[in-house]
């Protein structure tokens, strides 16, 4: 089916700067064949199923019908599940992001009612809520619904199921007889063909089945991973596949920041996406993963749309997609043209079971696989060392090292195994080993800190584009140390001062040894003592 563009689809600016900042251009089917019938006020039964985008099908069109002058209900939208619910009022208060003057408000059980009484009588447009909930105010007149022009079901085989039927013909009889009735179902069983034909008039059935989701060439890991572990786990990951790009998907904007933050104190050279970021930023951040000066690019679903690399090795879920074709999109971002990729998946607890229905509805295997110890880590590392060494041999004149050698051997009780492994086990551990033995005699004497506290100098400054949350992440991030110990941080162009507490100072130092900050490797060390 050929693609609709939104800015085609004849919608508000307001809304349709919403939706580009969301990361959407192109509409999906059910989105490109419902909007238009939807906004002309008929009836509507839409057959699709969760994750084809059916929110934004009938939420578009119901703020570009809303009057944001009238502060009374004009749209009431029905979900089986709180969750649902929630996440349906999420994605319409993003879509009306820029239409100033409009409420939308989610209704549900388990929550304070007097706490919804008190909002609703603030005014609300759109109300989205589930059946029974939206019900009990129907009846205790906190929702008043005689401006309701239209009503959505969502997902009304999934109410029918749980037992809202009642509840549901309740509800539209509150509703005033001349009024638009949208449903949504995966599904039509005969239930559903009844309400129809009993409340609707003329309805125009729409149907998109999903196409059938493969996903070839692509390796597919999970791991039982704690959520206070995962980003060690994802380090131990990155560092034994060592990929060239990866991506790793996060449900939340806010997890995105916080992984982004948690990866570059640990000197990834990390980037996130997200819908709350200016275009620009955007833009750039997309272009530094194109080019490879981004390995990592951390991102939402929405904020992923349209990212079309090639070279991705890797697609993490840190957290497990909310939606089962999410699943496949996102590995789908692997695996291009023809080559293998590999996608890893870190599932906690019951997560499981969710995991079982993706394997169901992708027909794939997703293989358990035991979370990477240091010792694996370090034979990676041991590997890259060997193939090192195999290129050195075949490319560089050797002979002045092997006369040194021979001679190493006769003159002393060492074999060349011997000499071959010290030489591998100097390469492993670097100068790390020196930092660490100087740093436990070392002593620090008065660096110009605050009682109590260390003053450390690193050679990174403001021109580096470095910002004070940047040095703060990383030392938090490498040392283990809480952020909220370390004290004043003073930048300048191209150096900064940092203080920390005095009993923390040699750890910060040994941690710091290696690390990186914005991708950029560093020096740090005490400043001039006074």
């Amino acid at each position: 089916m050929e693609t609709v563009r939104f800015d085609e689809l004849d919608l508000y600016p307001q809304i349709l700067r919403a939706i580009r900042e969301m990361g959407f251009e192109e509409a999906t089917p059910i989105q490109s064949k419902a909007i238009p019938v939807v906004m002309e006020g008929v009836d509507v039964i839409g057959q699709a199923q969760t994750g084809t985008g059916k929110t934004a099908a009938f939420g578009i069109p119901l703020l570009m019908k809303v009057d944001p002058h009238n502060k009374k209900t004009q749209a009431i939208v029905l979900c089986p599940t709180r969750e649902l619910a929630i996440q349906v009022a999420e994605e319409v208060r993003c879509l009306a992001k820029y239409m100033h003057g409009v409420k939308v408000l989610p209704v549900y059980g388990g929550q304070d009612i007097v706490k919804q009484i008190r909002s609703l009588k603030g005014g609300a447009q759109i109300i989205i809520g589930t059946p029974g909930r939206v019900m009990d105010h129907l009846r205790r007149k906190t929702i008043k619904c005689e401006e309701v022009e239209t009503i959505v079901l969502d997902e009304a085989d999934e109410m029918l199921n749980m037992g809202f039927r009642e509840d549901i013909e309740t509800v539209l009889e509150y509703i005033p007889e001349e009024r638009q009735t949208v449903l949504f179902s995966a599904t039509m069983p005969k239930p559903i063909l009844e309400i129809t034909k009993k409340y609707q008039k003329n309805a125009v059935t729409i149907k998109v089945v999903k196409k059938e989701l493969t996903v070839p060439n692509i390796e597919q890991y999970y791991y039982d991973v704690k959520r206070k572990d995962k980003v060690e786990v994802l380090s131990r990951l990155l560092d034994v596949y060592d990929p060239r790009l990866s991506l790793v998907f996060c449900n939340t904007k806010r997890m995105v920041d916080e992984l982004t933050n948690a990866l570059q104190g640990r000197g990834y050279f990390a980037e996130g996406l997200h819908g709350d970021m200016k275009q620009m930023q955007r833009d750039r951040v997309m272009n530094h993963f194109r080019n490879g000066k981004t390995e990592i690019l951390v991102a939402t679903d929405v904020a992923a749309r349209g990212i079309d690399v090639d070279d991705v090795e890797a697609v993490f879920n840190f957290d497990l997609p909310q939606d089962d074709e999410y699943y496949v999109h996102r590995i789908g971002r692997t695996g291009r043209a023809g080559r293998t990729g590999r996608s890893f998946t870190f599932v906690k607890g019951k997560e499981v079971y969710k995991l079982k229905d993706i394997q169901r509805y992708c027909k794939t295997k997703i293989l358990a696989q035991k979370i990477p110890s240091m010792e694996d880590v370090v034979q990676v590392r041991l590997e890259k060392i060997m193939d090192r060494i195999g290129t050195t041999i075949e490319e560089e004149d050797l002979s002045s090292m092997v006369n040194m050698i021979e001679k190493q051997v006769n003159e002393s009780d060492y074999t060349a195994m011997d000499i071959a492994a010290a030489f591998l086990k100097l390469a492993l551990l670097g100068e790390e080993e020196n930092a660490q033995k100087s740093m436990e005699n070392f002593e620090f004497g008065d660096t110009g800190a605050e009682e109590g506290m260390v003053r450390l100098f690193i050679n990174i400054g403001k021109k580096q584009h470095v910002r004070p949350g940047d040095i703060l992440g990383a030392i938090a991030g490498e040392s283990g140390m809480s952020g909220d110990l370390v004290g004043a941080i003073d930048m300048y162009d191209k150096y900064t001062f940092v203080e920390v507490p005095r009993e923390y100072g040699k750890e910060v130092l040994r941690a710091m040894s290696h690390s990186k900050i914005k991708g950029k490797s560093i020096n740090i060390e005490p400043a001039n003592q006074k």
